[in-house]
């Protein structure tokens, strides 16, 4: 699973050992550093148990050990327009 922006993760020492006390992470962006393969670098914001952000952070991950609690909403279809009518313009007399 490749996270998504928006995603939220559980986050604990199976993903990194530097992870003793598991975290809530909402991804903002997966970073395009260079790694080691299966892991990552995330950049987002770690959740208290509210869900509410308390600290932005980039961490390095191993992408098997994550696991989406949360997935991010699909993004909305772009809506299409309908051709506008053309303006008809009219001259004015000036003076």
């Amino acid at each position: 699973m490749l996270p998504r922006s928006g995603d939220v993760l559980h986050v604990t020492r199976a993903a990194s050992v530097q992870f003793l006390r598991p975290i809530m992470f909402r991804v903002i962006r997966v970073l395009d550093w260079p790694t080691y393969d299966g892991w990552l670098w995330l950049d987002g914001y770690e959740l208290n148990a509210a869900g509410d952000a308390v600290n932005r952070r980039s961490i390095f991950v191993q992408r098997q050990g994550l696991r989406q609690l949360q997935a991010a909403p699909e993004p909305r279809p772009h809506t299409v327009r309908t051709a506008r009518r053309p303006v008809v313009r009219t001259p004015v007399r000036v003076g």
